[in-house]
């Protein structure tokens, strides 16, 4: 996401295999990017209407197979597109630290992601919790530590501050922190230059490391469990793994120079690891007689086999995703500057989405897939125009 001069608009340069900035900018990660924050937009609009997950402003499902397919889609999403993000924003990190240095370096992290941080979190946060409230039984209001009906005061406002989204924001910043750090004790190096693309057995060998530890933490933080105000910290070894490959992919130029033929096969085993660990991790969560736990965590067969899953699609999908923008988007194009407008969109997604569900569609009684699909229609063209609108502000995109 936001993290690097390389993800917004200035300047027009990126990554060479060496590390420093170079003349041509790869097109195809802007594109990527933007297609990403759609399918965050689509993903947390399908929890809104029943699919698995939290979100500020959620309706009940109105039959069980729009839960279940709106809750795949969930699943699926959730499995990789976040991870996809950290690799991104890792990748442009070693070119910015180098032209910068550690001191610019964190300065330009803090404006570009502590700024918006600050403004969602005391600011956006609190008016999405009080628009979605305000349209929740009083049950749930009271349930979150609202009285009702719901008054604007400040205990009310301390307890609707938050991250919201912007958890991912924070959970980068912290990243990059920590990459400076290690630049600062190895003196600079970033190390990997003209490093090859990973073998197969390589790529292999990091699924099962990452199943693995995936695996492990589970058992101590189960899926969907709110740690620390993040969402899915369950899924930290991926974030941290996928940001730290984005920083060795750099020095080698792995965004351009992966096969796509490779590509296409790990998303091949991606799909067949969907037939089968996914279908298993489901069946052995389902049919308790078989004793294999839930897929969710503490160390149960199931949640082996769905950290199998997630893993292998989590690689999989990355690349076929990136080997494909990179085949059919890497010139400007008519869309490419309003691609842009990726952050501002990924920041505003959360009011714009609770805004439209709970005081304009609410009303509407319609089975839950058209609500989505009525829904998507609406929110993503205002999101993105909102987040057009927003960077017309003076100084404003020189933060988003």
């Amino acid at each position: 996401m936001a993290a690097n001069e390389n993800e917004v608009t200035l300047p027009d340069t990126q990554v060479a295999d060496t590390g420093v900035l170079r003349a041509t900018r790869i097109y195809f990660v802007d594109y990527l990017r933007a297609a990403l924050v759609c399918l965050v937009i689509l993903h947390h609009t399908a929890i809104t209407y029943g699919g698995s997950g939290s979100f500020y402003y959620t309706e009940a499902a109105t039959d069980p197979v729009a839960s279940l397919l709106l809750s795949l889609f969930t699943n699926f999403n959730q499995a990789w597109f976040m991870g996809l993000f950290f690799l991104l924003s890792g990748y442009f990190s070693p070119a910015s630290f180098d032209h910068k240095g550690a001191r610019q370096y964190i300065k330009e992290r803090l404006i570009r992601l502590g700024v918006p941080f600050l403004i969602f979190y005391f600011v956006l946060n609190p008016i999405t919790v009080f628009v979605a409230f305000s349209h929740l039984p009083a049950s749930q209001v009271v349930a979150n530590g609202f009285t009702y009906p719901l008054t604007v005061n400040l205990q009310s406002y301390f307890n609707s501050v938050g991250n919201g989204p912007l958890w991912f924001v924070e959970m980068l910043f912290i990243f990059e922190l920590g990459y400076v750090l290690w630049r600062v004790a190895t003196r600079n190096k970033g190390g990997g230059v003209g490093r090859p693309f990973p073998s197969y057995r390589k790529i292999g060998a990091f699924i099962l490391v990452l199943a693995a530890s995936a695996y492990l933490l589970r058992i101590i933080i189960p899926i969907n469990a709110q740690v620390l105000g993040f969402p899915s910290l369950f899924d930290l070894p991926q974030y941290l793994s996928f940001f730290i490959v984005g920083t060795v992919a750099a020095r080698g130029d792995w965004l351009m120079k992966m096969p796509s033929s490779m590509a296409k096969r790990f998303f091949v085993i991606a799909l067949i690891a969907s037939g089968t660990l996914l279908i298993l991790s489901l069946i052995g969560t389902v049919v308790s007689s078989l004793g294999w736990g839930s897929l969710i965590g503490y160390g149960s067969f199931s949640s082996l086999l769905y950290a199998l899953w997630d893993s292998t699609f989590a690689v999989g999908m990355s690349m076929f995703v990136v080997s494909f923008f990179r085949s059919h988007f890497n010139s400007p194009g008519k869309l490419w500057k309003f691609s842009l407008n990726f952050y501002a969109a990924y920041i505003l997604q959360a009011p714009v989405i609770v805004t439209i569900a709970a005081v304009v569609l609410s009303s509407i009684h319609i089975e839950s897939l058209l609500k989505f699909g009525l829904a998507a229609v609406i929110i993503l063209p205002l999101t993105w125009g909102a987040a057009y609108l927003v960077r017309k502000i003076p100084f404003a995109d020189r933060v988003l």
